[in-house]
């Protein structure tokens, strides 16, 4: 299928600022991709894994000379021959939409996903001190969100976790490590962690030093995030993990992304599908994978100044289906 490609690169300003150890952002480029056979439309969006050294530009560059040198797109080709990543992403999620919508179905149909409910989602409290932290907690718990995602940095972390948990004490608690936990006891750190509601920790180890964790009984499970990208990680990082984040931008698409949760659910490992900064448009494939996760952290957008028009809306801390908006 010969199909013509149009690539973007927009840039959205964050509402405020999205600090996690690795530094701060005040906006997001992402990589915008259409495709067209002549008659039908695809797009897509994703966001280019910074901490990876991937940038917008350099994304859109390779999904051009991906698409000049591969006239005949398809997503079993995108897998074979195109790395993961960002520009995988885009090319293989506007491929999923384009044959959405020549055959008139739903994502979720054309890829035997179950059918999309409403879907609670984290919402992110960037790091900060413990005061702005609780501040923000107990603004989000206002807002109606009952499932929180702290960011930690390695020090100071039993006191942002208090601070959070005294501003939202209702709320469910997931804290990301960022890999920061290296030269500390983590063991210590979870049974510390687990008095305040805290339900998961994310990527406590720095990718590569995933044996840190052998043998280390803890009362919070453990989520897999920079340690496992594909499908082929699964089964290296299981007997460390009790859970793994799948993002598609990190997987390089909704087909490498189903083969993760397929390839963990073999291994009895629960999943997270979280995301980058982006907007609905770069979520929508993961809300339909997020109906075979336990833990969903979908909140992009929110964390933006302003969405795209016609994005998912938010209602008391869920993710509404397009049956729920009208």
């Amino acid at each position: 299928m010969a199909l013509t490609v149009t690539v973007t690169v927009e840039r959205w300003p964050v509402a405020g600022s999205f600090i996690i150890s690795r530094g701060a952002k005040t906006h997001v480029d992402v990589v915008l991709c259409v495709l067209s056979d002549g008659s039908v439309t695809g797009r897509a969006e994703a966001t280019p894994i910074y901490y990876e050294g991937e940038s917008a530009e350099e994304c859109a560059d390779q999904i051009r000379q991906f698409v000049a040198e591969h006239p005949k797109l398809d997503r079993t080709l995108l897998l074979r021959k195109m790395p993961r990543g960002a520009a995988r992403n885009a090319l293989d999620c506007a491929l999923w939409d384009l044959e959405c919508r020549k055959k008139n179905i739903a994502l979720w149909q054309l890829a035997r996903l179950p059918e999309p409910a409403a879907t609670v989602s984290a919402f992110t409290i960037s790091l900060g001190t413990p005061s702005l932290m609780e501040n923000h907690a107990r603004q989000a718990a206002a807002d109606g969100y009952t499932l929180l995602k702290l960011k930690l940095a390695g020090d100071n972390d039993h006191e942002r976790v208090a601070a959070v948990h005294r501003g939202a004490p209702a709320a469910r608690l997931i804290v990301d490590a960022n890999e920061s936990w290296n030269d500390l006891d983590i063991a210590a750190e979870a049974a510390h962690l687990a008095q305040y509601s805290v339900e998961l920790i994310e990527q406590p180890v720095s990718a590569g030093h995933d044996h840190l964790l052998s043998g280390v009984k803890l009362p919070v499970p453990l989520c897999a995030d920079e340690s496992c990208h594909t499908s082929a990680d699964i089964e290296k990082i299981a007997p460390y993990y009790d859970a793994v984040n799948i993002k598609l931008d990190k997987a390089g698409g909704l087909t490498e992304a189903i083969a993760m949760a397929r390839a963990a659910q073999a291994m009895d490992l629960s999943i997270m599908v979280g995301c980058m900064l982006s907007t609905s448009l770069g979520i929508r494939p993961a809300f339909a994978l997020a109906q075979m996760a336990h833990w969903v952290d979908l909140d992009g957008p929110l964390l933006l100044a302003k969405d795209r028009d016609h994005g998912f809306r938010f209602e008391s801390g869920r993710i509404l289906t397009v049956d729920e908006e009208n």
